[in-house]
């Protein structure tokens, strides 16, 4: 009786354990599960898992990676798609241009037009192939190099004039409001900013527009505004302005490719600083630099 007793104990000993410990390996089944089409391109993946605390907390950490993994793709597909268009369409016209030069029976204007779309992009090319090199080398730096102290007013003074021929040929007036400010960084790299977010705004200015710039030290930190009455933008591109490639006028009539922002805001960020953007479609638009 006692040996029956015993192996009766252990029968059922070995069955229970066999139920139960194929109940708790269910969840890390599915986490298993789950891993597998995640490493299969599958981002879109999520796990529920209740009851234990510590089995809620890894399906919500599994979740958000999930989630970020998706994003990652998304925007690595859009990236990869805006950067064959931007390469391609101007690839595409130097090509087509370049054979109707062929034809001996072109007039020298209709000659000469051409040859001047040619140039024109062929200069978008070395444009965006700079940006690219630009935006690559600024990701990978994390500490600016070779800081002075400079006259900081001076130097968007300069970024001004330097941008001149563009807002004078649209017979834009440039309001200045700028206090003496000195700063410490490098002057090479806080010059783009200047010079890219002036290019924006002329680019996006009304003809015979006004844009307003400022620049004025509060509580410690240094605060620099553009603001012009231009076209502006909806929620949706000010949303998106900063991203890589990303352009608000989707028809491409405006010239750029949609990198100078990424550029803006990588180097503010190296600075230590951020930038923000204000706008309402219509009624203009205000970026923001603040630096310590």
């Amino acid at each position: 009786m006692l040996i029956l007793m015993m192996f009766l104990s252990t029968l059922i000993g070995t069955a229970l354990t066999g139920f139960f410990s194929k109940k708790a390996l269910k969840p890390i089944r599915k986490v298993i599960e789950a891993t597998h089409k995640v490493a299969g391109g599958d981002f879109n993946v999520q796990v529920e898992l209740k009851g234990i605390g510590e089995l809620e907390e890894l399906s919500q950490s599994f979740n958000k990676m999930t989630r970020e993994l998706s994003s990652i793709e998304t925007l690595r597909g859009d990236f990869i798609n805006n950067f064959s268009h931007e390469f391609k369409t101007p690839i595409v016209s130097v090509r087509g241009f370049a054979k109707l030069l062929k034809d001996d029976n072109l007039s020298p204007e209709t000659r000469q037009e051409y040859l001047d779309i040619i140039i024109s992009e062929s200069e978008r090319l070395s444009s965006l192939s700079t940006n690219i090199l630009n935006l690559s080398k600024y990701e990978n730096i994390e500490i600016i190099a070779d800081k002075v102290d400079f006259r900081l007013d001076e130097q968007i003074r300069r970024a001004i004039v330097i941008t001149e021929p563009k807002w004078t040929s649209k017979g834009i007036t440039v309001n200045v409001d700028m206090e003496e400010v000195v700063f410490n960084g490098n002057e090479d790299l806080t010059q783009q900013i200047w010079l890219n977010i002036l290019d924006n705004t002329i680019k996006f200015s009304h003809p015979r527009g006004n844009i307003d710039i400022e620049l004025s030290r509060k509580n410690d930190e240094i605060c620099f505004v553009v603001h012009d009455d231009g076209i502006g933008m909806d929620e949706k591109t000010t949303a998106h302005i900063f991203d890589k490639f990303y352009q608000g006028d989707s028809s491409h009539t405006k010239a750029g490719n949609g990198l100078g922002l990424a550029i803006t805001d990588r180097i503010v960020k190296l600075c230590g600083g951020r930038i923000e953007v204000t706008s309402e479609l219509g009624k203009g638009s205000a970026f923001m630099v603040f630096l310590l």
